[in-house]
């Protein structure tokens, strides 16, 4: 991940937390709580606002974190090789954040809401 890339995942990780500060938003624990809802709703066809690609994006993510196998490996290039891992872990976290806050406003308008336009 480039340096800017990584500024920039930082910056939304950054604005994600301080607004989960902000009064009638909700919070970062509560957020976080939503994670395991959102995926088990995407999984189910329920939740359909979150691309496949997205979802398939944040187990990538995921799987790159905790796999042995890096573009950079820690042994060769110990602050390199964590660089990239904290990289990916900040742009997974703000990523996971933001679509939270889209998954619970779908939560309160309840699952049935399709939007579109009232035909009568």
């Amino acid at each position: 991940m480039r340096k800017s890339n990584r500024v920039a995942a930082g910056a939304a990780a950054w604005k994600v937390v301080h607004d989960s500060t902000k009064p009638g938003k909700p919070g970062l624990w509560e957020r976080a709580a939503a994670v395991p809802r959102l995926l088990g709703a995407r999984l189910r066809g329920r939740y359909t606002e979150m691309s496949t690609s997205k979802l398939a994006l944040f187990v990538l993510a995921a799987l790159y974190i905790v796999s042995p196998i890096d573009l950079v490996p820690e042994f060769f290039a110990p602050i390199l090789g964590l660089a990239d891992d904290v990289g990916v872990a900040v742009w997974l976290v703000a990523s996971l954040l933001s679509e939270t806050e889209r998954f619970m406003e779908w939560e309160a308008r309840g699952p049935e809401y399709v939007q579109g336009h009232v035909v009568s």
